[in-house]
């Protein structure tokens, strides 16, 4: 009976390693990562990168989510704040327009610049657009009520006033969408706990089935 009983917790525990290892590998194939297009992770800051020049990217959610930072992804249809904090001295002495986009052509993570047409194309998918502006201070602050979920895409410019040259950082992000890569964690220590109890059952298994000694009630022969 204690075989058997050793034998099913044995089979359990591989179950559930087996099911565990599983969440982890479809959560990691449905998510492309916390970060895409032209916003990178560097010590877990988000910068928005355009041309040599990099800026910190910030979101918030208050009605939704409170004080809760997010880097690009918007988690929840509704209002969002998109702080943007330069990094490089040089943007606070261009003119810089912010611009967001609807994906209409469902371009998505690998969009660049040139993937979005002209112009006009450019302005027909437009939802919001904050115009040229200096900023000093280096932080731009823009607030967008979004009212359905899909995919979007920003567009930051920054373009100097004595040359006229601009450069263009385009990074996609989804609005509404679950990004199973938060769940990574909690999967990974599920893993880590099962894992040991397994390892620790074991090794007791190990330990009870050691050789024994057996006595006899029988005295020796007269």
């Amino acid at each position: 009976m204690g075989t058997l009983r050793a034998v099913d917790i044995r089979a359990t525990m591989r179950m559930a390693l087996l099911f565990a290892a599983s969440c982890v590998i479809g959560l990691l194939s449905v998510s492309p990562g916390w970060a895409h297009g032209g916003v990178s992770m560097d010590d877990d800051v988000c910068l928005l990168i355009a041309g040599t020049y990099r800026a910190h990217f910030t979101g918030y959610q208050p009605e939704q989510r409170a004080s809760q930072e997010f880097c690009e992804d918007i988690p929840e249809v509704g209002r969002a704040i998109i702080v943007l904090d330069y990094v490089d001295r040089p943007l606070r002495d261009m003119a810089v327009d912010f611009r967001i986009i609807r994906d209409i052509d469902n371009i998505g993570n690998s969009a660049t610049y040139a993937d979005l047409g002209g112009l006009e194309q450019i302005e027909a998918a437009t939802i919001f657009y904050e115009p040229p502006k200096v900023y000093k201070g280096g932080t731009i602050t823009a607030q967008h009520d979004f009212v359905t979920s899909g995919r979007y895409i920003g567009i930051l410019t920054a373009t100097h006033l004595e040359t006229g040259n601009s450069v263009a950082s385009v990074f996609p992000f989804a609005v509404g969408k679950t990004n199973y890569m938060t769940y990574l964690p909690a999967a990974l220590g599920i893993i880590a706990v099962l894992g040991g109890a397994y390892y620790i059952s074991g090794r007791k298994r190990g330990d009870n089935s050691g050789p024994t000694t057996s006595s006899s009630n029988e005295g020796p022969p007269t």
